[in-house]
């Protein structure tokens, strides 16, 4: 392993640590500039093109799990495991990786991610992530984003 494919990998487990963190607390222009300007976000019945309509996504989510939690506390919790990452140039890399989501009810749906990075003007950023449902807790906030799911 050479140290441009040693760079690659770190770039890559940041990357999807800091979507994590950004989008779950409300950093929503931290978490649209880890994606190329024309980044697509690929996530059931919802394909987003561009920073804002990622940016969109973000507000709509947000907004959905508040008007969804009633009394309880609204936040989100995204966790990833078992990040498979094949660097395919010194510039551009691939990843796979499973995803469970915590809402204040518990865990309430969980999926891969299927993502695509490159390096951007000297950054590496996210330039295709596909969202995909493997599952949903009963009474799931995110019930209605099955319409369209793969």
């Amino acid at each position: 392993m050479d140290l441009a494919e040693l760079i690659a990998r770190e770039s890559v487990r940041d990357l999807v640590a800091r979507y994590n963190a950004n989008a779950d607390t409300g950093r929503f222009d931290q978490a649209v500039e880890l994606f190329a300007p024309d980044a697509v976000l690929d996530s059931p019945g919802q394909l987003c093109e561009g920073r804002e309509a990622i940016r969109a996504l973000f507000s709509g989510t947000r907004d959905m799990v508040a008007a969804n939690s009633g009394d309880a506390p609204s936040y989100v919790r995204h966790y990833t495991a078992t990040l498979q990452i094949d660097v395919t140039s010194e510039t551009t890399a691939r990843s796979r990786c499973y995803y469970a989501v915590l809402l204040a009810h518990g865990l309430d749906h969980w999926g891969r991610y299927i993502d695509e990075f490159a390096e951007v003007d000297g950054r590496w950023q996210f330039v295709h992530r596909r969202v995909t449902v493997d599952g949903r807790a009963e009474g799931s906030a995110f019930a209605e984003s099955r319409e369209g799911e793969r």
